[in-house]
């Protein structure tokens, strides 16, 4: 059928899905509260970086911040985001609000699709009955609900929105079929239909707690190996020669996926009377990371002679990732507070970074790569390719006998002089 289609929310995950639709339904709307979001892509430029000026020029998608621009829209699809607070518990305000604004503008027969990670039951049990309460429509007669988790990876442009399965799924069979037929249209990959919303909810979320367990061995594993003498990098490289080793390797884990979304599995898990061992377990490993990080390195100052107390440490990278821009929910400041502890404060530099956004999140100052001479220790955090480029430059930016730590092992021990030392995790 010929869909309307109003994408809420143009941010890292809505904004390519926008922009898909777009291409195969002329009427397509891309609504955001952020009018300074909405400027600047009318302008033609994406400060996530994840979609090209000419793409965005190529589009007929239409922008707004006007909810009255959504009416008459057949087929909306929510990808806003879901935070957790600050007791780890989730956030579904960003959710709920997206639902007020699509009831107000809510017509009999649409379907509302929700892309964002939320636990099993919060599209049908939480968002359509607001949005039944707030237009006046009934649930699952005048309008009808469907859910296709976000696959987004920021910086991966080889995993783009087009080239991975879509699941989707929709509360009866029409429905589904619908919600099929318009993602079948975007997604060269094609879609799976799962038997039930909750399936769909449960299939996203277990998605990232698996990768965040993952990634928590590995840093468990790590911590372990360090202990050791053992560079970790050694063994896994000599372990993944085995064909069903799998290949995670250890790091700081931020942003707003991975470091979130296990905790509304294990919310939810906790609310149905199990508590959830394995992956709070997993969780405490990877927040306690950075911490780590900053420790070991104090360690390796005193054992290079060098000072600790207003020590000269500069920190390479602040994103929660190499190669995006996006600082939501990075790890990055859990090493800087712990380094704090011990009376060192920090250069920090970031090519991609935000500076008044870096100032606004965390109330950090960026400083230029120029002021990076002489240090005592250098922590390549965040691995972007401009530092890569010009690896062999970082040794140079070190004291003689001063101490780089290469958190994701993204360079080799040979970058360091002779009197200079080397770590990884």
């Amino acid at each position: 059928m010929g869909e309307r289609i109003g994408v809420i929310g143009l941010g890292y995950v809505g904004l390519p899905v926008a922009l898909g639709f777009a291409a195969h339904y002329p009427q397509t709307i891309g609504f955001d509260i952020s009018t300074q979001r909405v400027d600047t892509l009318r302008s033609g430029h994406d400060v996530t970086g994840e979609v090209t000026p000419e793409a965005l020029k190529a589009s007929a998608l239409k922008y707004t911040t006007d909810p009255r621009d959504l009416m008459g829209t057949t087929f909306f699809v929510v990808t806003v985001p879901t935070p957790i607070d600050d007791n780890r518990q989730p956030d579904l305000r960003p959710v709920l609000s997206a639902c007020e604004t699509v009831g107000r503008v809510l017509s009999p027969g649409a379907v509302v699709v929700f892309e964002s990670t939320v636990y099993p039951g919060v599209t049908e049990e939480i968002c359509g009955p607001l949005l039944a309460r707030i237009s006046g429509l009934r649930q699952g007669v005048d309008f009808k609900l469907g859910y296709s988790p976000e696959r987004i990876n920021p910086g991966d442009k080889e995993h783009t929105l087009t080239r991975i399965v879509k699941v989707v799924s929709g509360e009866d069979e029409a429905t589904l079929e619908r919600v099929a037929e318009a993602y079948g249209r975007i997604v060269e990959a094609g879609v799976h239909r799962a038997p039930t919303i909750k399936v769909a909810e449960a299939a996203k979320v277990i998605e990232n707690t698996q990768r965040d367990l993952n990634i928590a061995l590995m840093n468990e594993l790590a911590l372990i190996f360090d202990r050791l003498g053992i560079r970790t990098r050694d063994v896994l490289a000599a372990a993944s020669t085995k064909w069903n080793f799998l290949p995670f390797t250890p790091g700081l884990v931020g942003g707003h996926c991975i470091g979130v979304d296990p905790y509304y599995l294990t919310t939810k898990a906790k609310a149905v009377g199990y508590y959830p061992q394995v992956i709070l377990a997993g969780r405490r490993i990877n927040d306690g990371m950075g911490a780590y990080v900053a420790q070991r390195l104090v360690k390796l100052l005193i054992e290079q002679d060098r000072p600790v107390k207003q020590g000269r440490v500069g920190i390479l990278g602040l994103t929660f990732k190499e190669n995006v821009p996006d600082l939501r929910n990075s790890r990055v400041p859990d090493i800087i507070k712990e380094l704090r502890q011990f009376g060192i404060e920090p250069l920090i530099h970031d090519p991609l970074a935000d500076g008044h956004e870096a100032q606004h999140e965390y109330g950090l100052t960026l400083s230029p790569l120029e002021s990076f001479q002489n240090m005592d220790g250098l922590i390549l955090a965040v691995p972007h390719r401009a530092y890569l480029a010009e690896s062999d430059s970082l040794a140079r930016r070190l004291a003689p006998n001063g101490v780089l730590m290469d958190v994701k092992s993204a360079l080799s021990p040979s970058t360091v002089g002779a009197t200079q030392a080397y770590w990884s995790l």
